[in-house]
């Protein structure tokens, strides 16, 4: 049996996440230059395109197909049976359940829903993630290189990275927590933003030139558009409208905020005043660290967990001057580092386990030392294979076709030189004085060239 209820909000959780990703588009083309802007929206959108077509072909069935349970390959990927989405129109969602090392699968009969339904919410988790890595090689990289690393990226590493974690692999069976996309999303976009950026070299001018966000109007739009479906990607992983969920919504809205208040401190301690561009960082930051912890944890604790991603990540941004690389848009600094805040908070912080049994936080009564040291394992796996991954992918398209634009082009402007297109119409600006049909006759307008 169907539970309505259920799949009604679930459907709603699906396009609350897709939303997502036209936010992320906004946020990460306003924090680029105005010659860049299309492009950075482009490749979110793209994603979308490269993704969906995959998934349906083969990703889902790769990440979420546990047929032969518990042994061999399928510890690593899943296996072919809903390769093209057959099989699934008719299937029922079933909870994942580890007994003695094997998963086995377990139908809550009060929160069935349709297996359909399940693999269009975790579309788009994989949807943001390919798009999430794009903010790290802004400005520089080539339209069919970028399209071309996101169908190979997802295929290679984010489709057994999902395994691993949700559907059944093996660190789903050694018992790590992460209960909406921390390692799954997060650290593992953060990792490859890291490689690619290292593939791809600095941008022409870096730290020569000023390259400030051109419009921080359109990053708030984006800012407000992620922290409004990021409700859906957390409370939407519960899989019902329960407690958890309502524990997951608080606990995402808790921490956000508070992470962009700290954000706003450090920032006015350090640099004498809070900027706007601060407060969405901090509030991204937020709701990044709380995504693995947020069914986890209590409120007090995502209090703490949103205080350690502000203060830490407004610090972790500025490493790339450090360590010379030109990561453009606080990928890895908010991402990568971010995703880690929160998935080894659970060591300390886990109190509501997942899975039967399961250990919780050591600061928690009848917490283990042992969780902890499987929330370092999950970011250092996942972490690694996705940086590796990504370079040698990133290597190859760049020895082949080329990742990078040429200087002439980015120098130009990645819109008009690969779109030919740009994102302000600004030949033309008329002085006051335009001759108007409803009033008096006015001098001619007078052209000023932008």
């Amino acid at each position: 049996m169907i539970d309505s209820g259920t799949t009604a909000w679930m459907l709603v959780c699906t396009a609350l996440v897709l939303l997502m990703t036209p936010g992320l588009a906004f946020f990460y083309g306003g924090m680029t230059r105005a010659k860049s802007v299309l492009n950075m929206m482009m490749m979110s959108f793209v994603a979308i395109i490269v993704v969906t077509v995959a998934w349906v072909l083969y990703g889902y069935s790769l990440a979420f197909d546990t047929a032969g349970e518990g042994g061999g390959i399928n510890q690593i990927i899943g296996g072919l049976d809903y390769v093209g989405l057959s099989g699934v129109f008719n299937a029922v969602y079933e909870g994942l359940i580890v007994e003695g090392g094997n998963v086995t699968a377990e139908a809550a009969a009060a929160d069935n829903f349709p297996l359909m339904v399940f693999s269009a919410f975790q579309l788009t988790f994989a949807i943001i993630t390919v798009a999430l890595i794009s903010g790290a090689i802004a400005d520089r990289a080539k339209f069919g290189a970028w399209v071309l690393f996101s169908l190979i990226w997802a295929t290679v590493v984010y489709f057994p990275v999902a395994h691993w974690v949700w559907g059944g692999g093996w660190l789903t069976q050694l018992g790590i927590e992460d209960f909406a996309g921390g390692t799954v999303v997060h650290i593992n976009a953060g990792a490859a933003a890291l490689a690619l950026a290292l593939v791809l070299g600095k941008r022409t001018g870096w730290r020569k030139e000023p390259m400030r966000p051109h419009n921080l109007t359109l990053v708030l739009l984006g800012t407000g558009l992620l922290w409004f479906g990021w409700f859906g990607f957390n409370a939407g992983s519960e899989l019902a409208p329960d407690q958890t969920a309502g524990l997951a919504f608080m606990n995402t809205q808790v921490a956000t905020a508070v992470a962009a208040g700290a954000w706003l401190v450090v920032e006015k301690l350090r640099d004498g005043h809070a900027t706007t561009l601060g407060v969405a960082s901090g509030a991204v930051a937020g709701l990044v660290a709380i995504t693995p912890a947020c069914g986890f944890v209590d409120p007090w604790a995502a209090v703490v967990i949103g205080l350690l991603a502000g203060v830490g990540c407004a610090y972790a941004v500025g490493l790339k001057y450090k360590l010379g690389f030109d990561d453009s848009l606080d990928v890895v600094g908010v991402h990568l580092v971010g995703g880690v805040i929160g998935a080894v908070a659970l060591g300390f912080v886990a109190a509501y386990p997942f899975l039967p049994g399961q250990n919780k936080g050591i600061l928690i009564e009848g917490g283990q030392i042992s969780q902890l040291g499987l929330q370092v394992l999950g970011p250092v796996a996942v972490g690694g294979y996705s940086f590796v991954m990504s370079w040698v992918i990133g290597k190859i398209i760049d020895k082949t076709m080329g990742f990078r634009i040429n200087q002439e082009a980015e120098v130009t402007g990645v819109d008009v030189s690969t779109h030919a297109e740009t994102g302000y119409d600004l030949g033309t600006v008329y002085a006051s004085g335009h001759t108007s049909s409803n009033g008096p006759t006015a001098p001619a307008p007078k052209k000023v060239e932008a």
